[in-house]
């Protein structure tokens, strides 16, 4: 399972988990986005699936039932950080858009920050590979990796 992004001139990305914060990328106010969880089902056979939220809304365990994810709960960007550092950071795909995930963003071998219902922080921001205007862009970005290809060569 691996989503391949050439890029020429640079080193091309092998991507096998698709990590995914909860709160204003995957839901809007705990309420979940549903047309990014129909684009979630078709990455399903090309990516592993991991879910990390501090959950302020309590509905992140069940969202990441819903689509066959693995859940952690985390207290911090640190936690973030070390999760994806023990799945491989360069194998992974990171989306989110806040402060908390900043650090795995920055780590990811793509870190792609959403602009989401609940806004985007400037740490996000400043530690993403790419920006997307919701989530559910940001998935298509995955779906089709010509659009990473020409969004990420020098």
């Amino acid at each position: 399972m691996t989503v391949h992004v050439h890029i020429p001139g640079a080193d091309d990305l092998s991507l096998e988990h698709l990590v995914l914060d909860v709160n204003g990328t995957l839901t809007d106010r705990g309420e979940p986005i549903i047309s990014a969880l129909r684009v979630i089902e078709c990455l399903r056979d090309r990516l592993e699936l991991h879910v990390l939220s501090a959950d302020t809304f309590g509905t992140a365990e069940a969202l990441a039932a819903s689509i066959r994810a693995e859940y952690r709960p985390v207290d911090s960007g640190q936690d973030k950080l070390e999760y994806i550092a023990t799945l491989g950071a360069q194998q992974c795909v990171a989306i989110g858009n806040g402060r908390n995930d900043g650090p795995m963003l920055y780590a990811a071998g793509l870190g792609i920050a959403v602009i989401g219902p609940e806004g985007l922080h400037v740490e996000a921001l400043t530690a993403a590979d790419v920006i997307a205007l919701s989530i559910d862009e940001a998935l298509e970005l995955l779906a089709d990796a010509r659009i990473l290809t020409a969004t990420l060569r020098p």
